[in-house]
């Protein structure tokens, strides 16, 4: 979705520093690992400062100086993150508080699959703070995607359409307390109008362990809405291939009547776990296991 551009500096600047924070824990994750595949020895060694030898010198130029196995370079996705927000006057829309709630459950569970609906000016942060895993992002605006693959080529995104309209919102809630809707089944093959069922074949078959829904559209009568994102993401949710899985949603502008009323009625009240300004926070476990459960406990 194209975004609205705003410029708050201290928000740029806060973004910089959660990026870091997760390449701190990168890197002490790799020296982790790298501690635990060093064998012992008799005489302790440092692992970033070779023990230097009383019969040689040490090298008289620095350039010579190899890194030790344990030596961890930044990411190439993490270095353009930071050049790129660095010095950007353009900042996500999202507030640092909001931002901060997923961040802290990728911290949990990077590398992971990460499914977006919507491509925006946070795109390369969300790739970013999921680095290793992937992270997919749904965008209704085919020249945008252009523009953004341009800039950021090793960003996964696809273009997908919707039918609905926020004007038919509320008869879309009420079609959606049908009986074929609340039954669990493969979004692409329900019968359930809500249901998005012209998504790559790959959105349906991944095991999403978060969905972010910032995306299509909703701020006029006649745009798509996110009624369909919302609900499609819940039953993605419930059935997960994973019987003892969970899937961690997020819902961005729930200060939105639809967002508000679709969130609550298809992720449920009962799965909310937080809300941070404008962006709630659900965890849906997976119903393969239990095809009776309440849809909303």
């Amino acid at each position: 979705m194209r975004p609205k551009t705003q410029s708050p500096f201290n928000l740029k600047l806060l973004l910089i520093l959660v990026i870091l924070s997760f390449f701190l824990l990168f890197i002490l994750r790799s020296s982790l690992t790298s501690s635990n595949q060093t064998t012992s020895s008799p005489t302790p060694q440092s692992n970033f400062f070779p023990r230097k030898s009383s019969t040689t010198n040490p090298p008289s130029d620095a350039k010579t100086t190899r890194c030790t196995p344990s030596c961890t370079k930044i990411p190439p996705s993490l270095s353009q993150a930071l050049i790129h927000y660095s010095t950007s006057t353009i900042t996500p829309q999202q507030t640092l508080k909001e931002i901060s709630v997923t961040s802290r459950i990728l911290e949990q569970k990077s590398p992971c699959n990460f499914l977006v609906f919507g491509l925006g000016h946070d795109s390369l942060m969300w790739h970013s703070l999921n680095h290793g895993g992937r992270t997919v992002f749904l965008e209704e605006d085919a020249a945008w995607i252009e523009q953004i693959r341009r800039r950021f080529p090793m960003l996964e995104s696809h273009h997908v359409t919707y039918d609905s309209r926020v004007n038919q919102a509320n008869d879309l809630l009420q079609v959606g307390k049908g009986t074929e809707c609340v039954a669990i089944s493969d979004p692409r093959y329900s019968i359930c109008q809500l249901a998005l069922k012209g998504l790559p074949s790959e959105v349906y078959d991944v095991q999403w362990d978060l969905i972010m829904v910032d995306a299509p559209t909703g701020y006029y009568e006649e745009a798509p809405g996110r009624m369909t994102a919302i609900y499609t993401a819940g039953m993605m949710a419930r059935n997960r291939r994973d019987a003892a899985g969970e899937t961690h949603v997020f819902v961005h502008d729930v200060n939105r009547e639809v967002e508000d009323k679709f969130s609550m009625e298809f992720l449920c009240e009962g799965y909310m776990k937080k809300q941070e300004g404008r962006l709630r926070h659900f965890v849906i476990p997976s119903h393969r296991d239990d095809l009776n459960k309440p849809f909303c406990p």
